[in-house]
């Protein structure tokens, strides 16, 4: 499992925006480490779009607490899940996270896997996920992360990070 100190894994992950009036192209691939060179970036990381805790709690805690967090440094804001780029931002649409958000998708879970931090959630019919988790990224390097234990939603949110960047 990634840990502080370590460098990010050299991952492709993917965005999708559908501007009003533009025709619809594919996702838009990028590496993950290069998104976050020279940034301070806080990735959090959750099971899956549409998902109750994740729609009502998780995501919407980060939308409103974007300012504070842009205050307090933070260059970029990802919200990462095992779906592919077109469901996260349909997702996002619904959850009218504008800019506070980007809603990046790790539709084959090779981030997740490669951070050492998938749960295997066949058994309700979900497959392999994203843990729930946070992460403050400063120039590609974890300087800090906080992981949930299976079912929790304690560490990984707005406030747990903000707290922790004061």
């Amino acid at each position: 499992m990634i840990k502080t100190g370590d460098q990010l894994p050299d991952v492709t992950l993917y965005q999708y925006n559908n501007d009003a009036g533009a025709c619809a192209i594919g996702p838009k691939a990028f590496s993950i480490r290069e998104r976050c060179k020279h940034k301070k970036v806080l990735i959090f990381a959750l099971p899956g779009a549409f998902t109750p805790t994740c729609s009502e709690r998780h995501v919407p805690g980060y939308v409103a607490a974007a300012p504070a967090l842009f205050a307090a440094g933070i260059d970029e804001i990802l919200c990462v899940s095992v779906n592919d780029a077109f469901v996260m931002n349909a997702w996002g649409n619904s959850l009218q996270v504008g800019d506070a958000v980007k809603m990046i998708g790790d539709g084959n879970g090779e981030f997740s896997e490669a951070l050492g931090l998938t749960q295997d959630l066949s058994a309700r019919g979900l497959g392999r996920r994203s843990q729930r988790y946070a992460m403050l990224v400063d120039d590609q390097v974890v300087q800090y992360i906080a992981v949930e234990s299976p079912g929790k939603f304690e560490v990984s949110d707005a406030a747990s990070l903000l707290a922790v960047l004061r």
